[in-house]
């Protein structure tokens, strides 16, 4: 039973999503909720993993690197690219390459979790690329847009840290020490990171939905396409390096999932709530997107 709702986690975000977008008074205001349920789902993904496992993936730097230089080479290549075949604004143009040119987010360690891909490398990306971020964001996006923009980096840390850093590491201490008498424990945990990952949906959903209405089919498409050429060619050239299909998973989502809430506080505060709005509706579709893609490798489909 617990898996068979596990599997439908797809559904139960596309419904939550809407009911969200009809009724959003009731989720609006949960906005705080969003960290302690990410803490909750990286506290699960962590009692799925042991030591050895962050061990493996750091006897591989150059995994790591690849993985971070598609991210960045890709995103805003692509945004260029969904600009040139659509035509925006200006302003979407700059919205686009700022959530090309930031960091993978949180939420690809939950979909890579979901997906059953390579967990430690994902986290271990996504560490990364916020750290490169530092450098790579504010000079892609001078490069792409002739604009300088400077980056809160202690403000990304300090969220990696609390929301990923803090719940993995204790949940992988306490499946490393307590591994047998946690089973019981853990086999729920997956329907339990469902439920949070499709309630941070509703609650984001919720908080934009003047964004929704005001973005207009044309810049839900661009965000569309911008994902899914994140994730398509982050996964063709895994599979052109040679890496086997979990790993493929893995920097597909990596390179496809964008630190979206930094893209949209970084065109806030530097270009125009019109900048902003292809970060929102990223932050949006690149969770159902990835709830779709993480259900399909999940339950065996074929690539």
């Amino acid at each position: 039973m617990i898996q068979r709702i596990t599997q439908l986690f797809p559904l139960w975000a596309v419904l939550f999503s809407l009911f969200a977008f009809f009724l959003p008074a009731p989720l609006a205001q949960l906005g705080d909720w969003i960290v302690p349920l990410l803490m909750l789902i990286m506290f699960g993904m962590g009692m799925t993993l042991t030591g050895e496992d962050f061990r493996r993936v750091g006897r591989q730097p150059l995994l790591i690197a690849v993985g971070t230089g598609l991210q960045f080479l890709i995103m805003p290549l692509a945004a260029l690219l969904v600009a040139w075949l659509l035509a925006p604004t200006p302003e979407i143009l700059i919205g686009l390459v700022i959530v090309g040119a930031c960091p993978g987010g949180t939420a690809s360690n939950v979909i890579c979790y979901l997906a059953r891909a390579d967990v430690a490398l994902s986290i271990s990306i996504t560490m990364v690329s916020t750290l490169v971020a530092v450098v790579a964001t504010p000079f892609l996006v001078w490069f792409y847009l002739g604009e300088t923009i400077p980056v809160p980096v202690v403000d990304m840390l300090v969220s990696l840290v609390q929301i990923v850093l803090v719940p993995v590491t204790a949940g992988t201490l306490l499946n490393s020490f307590f591994h047998a008498r946690l089973t019981p424990v853990r086999q729920v945990f997956p329907l339990v990171s469902v439920l949070a990952i499709v309630f941070v949906i509703g609650i984001i959903v919720a908080a934009n939905r003047d964004s929704i209405v005001a973005g207009g089919l044309l810049v839900m498409l661009a965000v569309m396409l911008h994902n899914a050429m994140g994730l398509g060619l982050g996964y063709s050239a895994a599979r052109l390096l040679r890496l086997d299909r979990r790993r493929a998973r893995t920097l597909a989502i990596e390179v496809g999932m964008q630190n979206s809430g930094l893209g949209v506080a970084l065109a806030t505060q530097h270009f125009s709530a019109a900048a902003a709005l292809p970060g929102a509706l990223f932050s949006i579709w690149h969770n159902l997107s990835g709830s779709f893609l993480a259900w399909w490798w999940a339950t065996g489909k074929q690539e």
